[in-house]
């Protein structure tokens, strides 16, 4: 009768240690920050909370965080156009310089990126983004109105 107790005991033990664990790629390894716009972490330069705010059909402004990982090299956002066939185009500017370790925040209204295309408030624009260094970054970039909120204002289209 004693051995009932242990044989369960250790069937217990035995089940508990593979199915408490999740396996491999946890959530919580995984750089996640929350934001009303879309992030990319692939390049030398992070791309964060990155949005078109736009006042009417056809054009906005491109929004977002440009983060420099390299703490020696300056680096450059030198343009954006539409990607996966999209007719988005960006206005000419000037190269935005981005510091060694430094972040450059496209909401300043010296550093306006107006685009225009075939999208409205609530879309999704594939857009590639282009930087100095000869790197491309594609990613999908929300759509938000400038009507009211924290993008109000920020379309210079």
């Amino acid at each position: 009768m004693q051995l009932r107790p242990l044989a369960t005991a250790a069937a217990v033990l035995a089940l508990a240690v593979p199915l408490s664990s999740c396996g491999f790629d946890y959530a919580t390894d995984r750089d996640y920050t929350p934001a009303g716009g879309a992030n990319n972490r692939e390049g030398d330069v992070d791309v964060l909370s990155a949005v078109v705010v736009s006042a009417a059909e056809g054009s906005g402004t491109f929004v977002a965080s440009l983060s420099n990982n390299d703490p020696e090299a300056e680096q450059s956002f030198t343009g954006v156009s539409g990607d996966e066939g999209t007719t988005v185009e960006a206005a000419e500017f000037e190269p935005i310089t981005i510091a060694p370790g430094g972040l450059v925040n496209l909401a300043d209204p010296a550093a306006d990126v107006v685009l225009t295309g075939d999208f409205t408030a609530g879309d999704f624009v594939p857009l590639a983004l282009d930087f100095g260094n000869g790197e491309r970054v594609t990613m999908k970039v929300p759509v938000v109105a400038d009507d009211s909120g924290y993008w109000e204002g920020m379309d210079a289209s």
